[in-house]
């Protein structure tokens, strides 16, 4: 004999079973429920579609989350029975029947909610983690096209008793210093022209100012402006001119073009990339990896690039150690270096220091970003000096508005490899 119960009763008695109830148990409840007298052969008609059902769910892949990722709007979301099919909708179908983002969905789960009926419970992506995500797919396809091994031809050069080394920071790409409402206290520009025009102008000063055979670019830190319009510590919304794909190609452009027009000029060069700050975080890592990807396969054994995660790192080149750290961290240090040295600051570099057995004759500098000043200490400290370089960019509106309209700029030097002599040749904009 054939049954004709709802298909709301039989998914009435599977949300009872899911729950805990026999199957004799819910069969009862979904007759009193929808007006059934209870019979034996109701209990086995239901308990055969539970098998059925317990078939079909056996190949689900139940994702492994965390329910606090769940929001609670989403506990009442409708059925995830296909009465049609007389099966469960797969996640991806279930998103296209209810018109939700398949894209953005973390995690799931097919769970049995009170309102009598399966549904799943979905975790999506936050704004930060799909941009993450996007960014990251987008990496790979920029390094399959931009990588193609290139021959340099060196010229013989007469190794020099110098070293130059290029210093710039908070580049910001991305920002949009015109702010929210487009009416700034002072006006300025930083849009893709503006930031080519800069670099053009700083490869220039080190082709005329070079005394060497090796140059280190130092970057430290907030390289772009923040991954989704937000700061690493986030709950700080950033004015913005150019989405997350358009910025990553533009930084890319930078630092590759930076290097290309370079690398005839030096016999090594090595880029040192500060990826632990307030603004650029993981999204300076992404392009810092990128950019090796490339350019470590395009000029094998010339360049090398490094991507620095820590909040403080060093490197030596021959007497001179440099230390070098964006000033403020991704979260964790409350407190950044300022501009001035004080004595709080100077045990934390001078533990730096002793940790890492730096006191070992090298002249020590501290080099840091973030304040926006230029501002060099050779005397603060008798172990080392501290250096705040100047910001690449122009300042933003917030900074315009609560401080001044101050300069911007980088600096270039020629080092002599084994005594303290710095020839330093500032650029300003």
């Amino acid at each position: 004999m054939k049954h004709n119960y709802p298909l709301e009763m039989q998914e009435r008695v599977l949300s009872l079973v899911s729950e805990g109830l026999s199957i004799t148990a819910a069969s009862r409840e979904a007759c009193k429920e929808y007006g059934y007298p209870y019979e034996d052969s109701i209990r086995r008609h239901f308990s055969n579609h539970i098998n059925k059902v317990n078939e079909t769910t056996e190949n689900i892949t139940y994702t492994d989350t965390n329910t606090n990722q769940y929001t609670s709007e989403l506990s009442n979301m409708p059925s995830a029975w296909s009465y049609k099919d007389n099966r469960f909708y797969s996640i991806e179908e279930y998103c296209d029947v209810y018109g939700l983002d398949k894209k953005s969905v973390k995690s799931s789960k097919l769970v049995s909610h009170n309102a009598s009926h399966m549904v799943y419970n979905i975790a999506f992506f936050t704004d930060e983690e799909e941009a993450v995500i996007e960014v990251d797919n987008h990496l790979e396809d920029i390094i399959q096209k931009y990588i193609k091994p290139i021959e340099v031809k060196t010229q013989k050069r007469i190794i020099s008793e110098y070293f130059d080394r290029l210093v710039y920071t908070d580049v910001h790409i991305a920002m949009n210093v015109q702010g929210k409402d487009g009416d700034p206290l002072y006006d300025g520009k930083w849009d893709e022209e503006e930031i080519l025009s800069r670099l053009e102008r700083m490869i220039d000063h080190v082709k005329r100012f070079k005394s060497s055979d090796i140059l280190i670019i130092d970057d430290l830190g907030d390289f772009m402006d923040g991954l989704g319009g937000q700061t690493t510590r986030k709950g700080h919304e950033l004015p913005q001119n150019m989405n997350d794909k358009e910025a990553f190609d533009l930084a890319l452009r930078f630092k590759l073009t930076l290097v290309d027009a370079l690398v005839l000029e030096y016999d090594k060069i090595i880029c040192n990339n500060v990826t632990n700050d307030n603004h650029s975080g993981v999204f300076s890592y992404f392009v810092s990896s990128a950019v090796k990807g490339i350019l470590e396969q395009r000029y094998p054994g010339l360049v090398k690039v490094n991507s620095f995660k820590r909040f403080m790192h060093h490197y030596s080149i021959n007497n001179h150690t440099f230390v070098i750290s964006h000033g403020k961290d991704i979260g964790e240090n409350k407190f950044g270096f300022k501009p001035k040295l004080d004595a709080i600051q100077a045990e934390k570099i001078d533990q730096y220091c002793k940790e890492h057995k730096l006191y070992n004759g090298n002249f020590i500098e501290f080099s840091k970003g973030d304040s926006h000043q230029a501002i060099y200490d050779d005397t603060t400290s008798n172990d080392f000096s501290y250096y705040n370089y100047p910001a690449f960019s122009p300042p933003s509106n917030w900074v315009k508005t609560n401080f001044k309209n101050s300069k911007s700029g980088f600096n270039f030097f020629n080092i002599q490899k084994d005594s303290n002599i710095k020839v330093s040749i500032p650029y300003w904009f």
